[in-house]
């Protein structure tokens, strides 16, 4: 393993041979089941160290959100979404007292489509050693204030929490999800945890409502780095990336993205919005 930066873009890469090998299925049963290799007995929420790490020195772990391989993460309700949220801020407070790590990155990858290779409910944490580029971009630039959210945008609030769609969304159902308030990170004791929970669970069920069909997506959490630094302008929020733009049919980034680091999104965001409160939510 190896980190390099592009001497013309200033991107880092982490070089990793070794996950080329790694298998795409499991060969029998799954993994993550009661009695399968990465979880020898029953369990509400779990996580282990990935046998197939991006980064060494144990810098990337598994979290699982239940044991039941069926799942959805709304299906867990907002009692067993908290389970996953407080096992979140747990590794974020562990990883992040570790003299080298400086920024812990909660995220899922939901779906064939983006790469999950086992149907199980399960994300991941990446402990880096510095504060990766698009968190301390938007640490440095960014602004993120809820309260001015226009509410043709808004798609739910549960308690601190709200959900919308942004008004620049790179992606057709893009959410973002952040609380009222100055909360840095997940371990913050004024971080809304019930909240959270509630705020996933509604709008993920909204997401998979939308076409009748699971909604693959990518999903991360940004909060404060555990540098030790000074970020005052830290606030925890979640970002959500559906692939999805029509049913069945995914937006793919094309070359004049990638190449012109400008974005072409074919759904409007205040349509988009509509669509997903027209959804009812989770079942009761």
């Amino acid at each position: 393993m190896s980190e390099r930066i592009d001497p013309l873009t200033r991107r880092p890469t982490w070089i990793v041979g070794s996950r080329q090998k790694r298998p795409n299925l499991p060969s029998s049963g799954c993994p993550f089941c009661p009695g399968g290799i990465e979880a020898p007995d029953d369990y509400d929420v779990r996580w282990f160290t990935n046998r197939w790490p991006a980064m060494g020195d144990d810098r990337c772990e598994v979290v699982l959100y239940t044991s039941d391989h069926d799942a959805e993460f709304w299906s867990l309700g907002v009692a067993g979404a908290r389970k996953v949220v407080d096992l979140w801020a747990d590794r974020t407070r562990e990883l992040g007292a570790r003299d080298d790590v400086d920024y812990v990155l909660v995220f899922e990858n939901r779906g064939p489509e983006v790469g999950a290779t086992i149907a199980h409910p399960h994300g991941q944490i990446y402990a880096f050693d510095s504060v990766p580029p698009e968190p301390l971009r938007e640490l440095v630039d960014g602004v993120l204030d809820p309260s001015r959210v226009a509410e043709e945008l808004v798609v739910c609030r549960h308690g601190d929490w709200t959900a919308w769609v942004p008004d620049a969304a790179w992606w057709p159902y893009e959410l973002r999800f952040a609380p009222t308030g100055e909360v840095p990170d997940l371990v913050d004791p004024g971080c809304d945890r019930d909240g959270l929970a509630a705020v996933l669970v509604d709008a993920l069920a909204r997401l998979d409502q939308l076409f009748d069909a699971p909604m693959p997506y990518m999903l991360w959490i940004h909060q404060r780095p555990t540098d030790g630094g000074d970020w005052p302008g830290a606030r925890v929020h979640v970002h959500v990336a559906p692939l999805l733009r029509a049913p069945g049919v995914q937006r793919f980034v094309a070359a004049a993205e990638l190449g012109g680091g400008v974005f072409f999104n074919p759904v409007t965001p205040p349509d988009a919005a509509a669509a997903l409160r027209d959804r009812p939510g989770p079942p009761a």
